[in-house]
């Protein structure tokens, strides 16, 4: 049913021109569940997260979101509901501090009678607390971006979503950029992102990660869904990768709720 999910897609195609970029895609995801989205170079995966993002609308089907059917015709109206995008290029502004980033496009303004001014202590003050348990090596919120590094970077985008309590996230390839210790430390901050109760599409080619960080993971080929799957039911990774090539034509689970599939887990 609709309403169990936070986001449902249903029947979601894409064409440009002869060109059919999705299929009929059926795509849904809970409150606090994390969903990896995965598939080969053109499978579809950046046209569907564009179409949830609002950047790209849907030649036809539907999206309803709290159980609402819905129009993402731009992202202005997603943002609004609460998803918020994460792009490989975390989209920050060198020039500005970390807080100016954080807070960019919904600046925070104190009146002194005739006169508006930033609040930037306050502006900092939330920032830090946004900041807060999301990487070890946390960035001074006075900080300009262009002197962090990559997992920082990482962090500040990662913050600007949890001050403002985002119910979805899409996080493509967010650690594509990283080493060792600062990929950790970006799927902790992750973790503590889905701890929160935010759903979490993830976008990424790291099948470790898909291994470790995933509740269900969601497989596109050509235009398709051709995998959806619990990520305690698989093995190994080698099932995903036959997915993905084709050597394994379809494993579609029937849809269930995350919480109703946590509590399933539970008692077994």
């Amino acid at each position: 049913m609709a309403h169990s999910f936070l986001l449902q897609a249903t029947d979601i195609r894409k064409s440009y021109g002869a060109v059919e970029a999705l299929r009929g895609v059926n795509f849904h995801i809970s409150r606090g569940e994390t969903v990896a989205l995965i598939g080969d170079n053109g499978a579809g995966k950046s046209t569907l997260v564009k179409i949830l993002s609002g950047a790209t609308r849907p030649t036809s089907g539907a999206i309803a979101f709290e159980g609402r059917n819905i129009a993402l015709d731009n992202t202005d109206i997603a943002r609004d509901l609460g998803i918020e995008t994460v792009y490989q290029d975390l989209g920050l502004c060198s020039n500005l501090t970390v807080a100016e980033n954080i807070f960019l496009g919904r600046e925070m303004i104190r009146r002194l009678g005739p006169l508006r001014m930033l609040a930037k202590r306050e502006m900092h003050r939330r920032a830090a607390h946004a900041l807060k348990d999301l990487s070890i090596n946390v960035p001074r919120t006075t900080a300009s971006v262009a002197g962090l590094s990559g997992g920082q970077r990482q962090a500040v985008a990662l913050a600007r979503a949890r001050l403002w309590e985002r119910a979805m996230i899409l996080l493509d390839e967010p650690t594509a950029a990283l080493g060792v210790q600062e990929t950790r430390r970006a799927m902790d901050s992750m973790r503590q992102i889905r701890n929160e109760g935010t759903a979490v599409v993830l976008i990424t080619h790291s099948m470790p990660m898909v291994m470790e960080m995933s509740d269900r993971v969601v497989v596109m080929r050509r235009g398709e869904k051709v995998g959806d799957v619990s990520t305690s039911k698989l093995e190994s990774a080698d099932a995903l990768v036959s997915l993905i090539t084709g050597a394994t034509e379809r494993w579609i689970e029937e849809p269930a709720p995350f919480a109703a599939r946590m509590a399933e887990g539970a008692a077994t």
